[in-house]
């Protein structure tokens, strides 16, 4: 009996001062209420040419900012970046180890890393310039482009823009300033590619070559059940572990764009 009414007299006390915790904290934010923003989303006819005008930006601020993934990947070193890390994953056989995030992840830190000089070429020439006022808006996107065109026309090959040149059916460029975006541009991702090829062509060599050495040592010992995959495994990662091979492929893969 003492028992039920020491658990009893415990359950009061907590009851008691849990309703005293809830009321004081009631009274605090009676005191002091929290300010809540209010948001307010107006649309309306637009009468004059400039509300037409702020109605069409915003209309294509919001469509960029949809297609600002695929801008990301097409005007930046993404795409050799990703590329070439999925080549040398499927190199060393590893199925889905490193995982596509961290491959991603880490192929987006490395584009940051390697446009960062082009990305503040940008604000100090375009973006805060245009933030103070000393420019206008179509000198600010004129502005921006010049150093993201001078990026994409060092890693694209002559080959290549000549190719989207004959293909658009304009007159011959007589210097690279005459070449417009919608050219460069594609010609730059397909530049893009065939160098992301040609390094992962590299990468495949040395891991080739130990598939080799396993299934023929396999084969002169008889044993045609064992999959040489199995044993030719360790020996990848172990020759990757040795030579620092993420240290390699990095430092390769930042000065492929020097």
């Amino acid at each position: 009996m003492q028992s039920k009414r020491k658990i009893l007299v415990i359950s009061l006390v907590i009851t008691v001062l849990l309703v005293c915790t809830l009321v004081f904290r009631a009274q605090i934010a009676a005191a002091q209420p929290v300010p809540f923003p209010r948001v307010n989303f107006e649309i309306g006819s637009a009468e004059k040419p400039e509300e037409v005008a702020q109605s069409l930006q915003i209309l294509l601020i919001i469509t960029l900012l949809s297609l600002a993934p695929a801008i990301l990947m097409m005007i930046t070193s993404f795409t050799r970046v990703v590329v070439v890390l999925s080549f040398m994953r499927s190199a060393l056989a590893t199925q889905q180890v490193p995982p596509n995030q961290v491959l991603i992840g880490l192929a987006l830190f490395l584009t940051f890393f390697i446009m960062a000089p082009t990305w503040q070429a940008v604000n100090r020439g375009a973006v805060q310039p245009y933030l103070k006022g000393q420019i206008t808006q179509q000198e600010a996107l004129t502005q921006g482009m010049e150093p993201i065109r001078q990026f994409l026309f060092k890693q694209t090959r002559e080959k290549d823009l000549a190719l989207f040149v004959s293909l658009a059916q304009i007159p011959r460029p007589r210097n690279y300033q005459d070449i417009p975006n919608y050219i460069l541009i594609p010609a730059f991702i397909i530049s893009e590619l065939k160098t992301a090829f040609q390094i992962g062509f590299v990468l495949f060599i040395p891991f080739l070559v130990i598939d080799m050495i396993v299934a023929s040592t396999l084969m002169s010992m008889g044993m045609l059940m064992l999959p040489p995959m199995m044993i030719s495994l360790p020996f990848k990662i172990l020759l990757f572990i040795m030579v620092d091979g993420w240290h390699l492929l990095v430092r390769s893969l930042i000065m492929s764009f020097s």
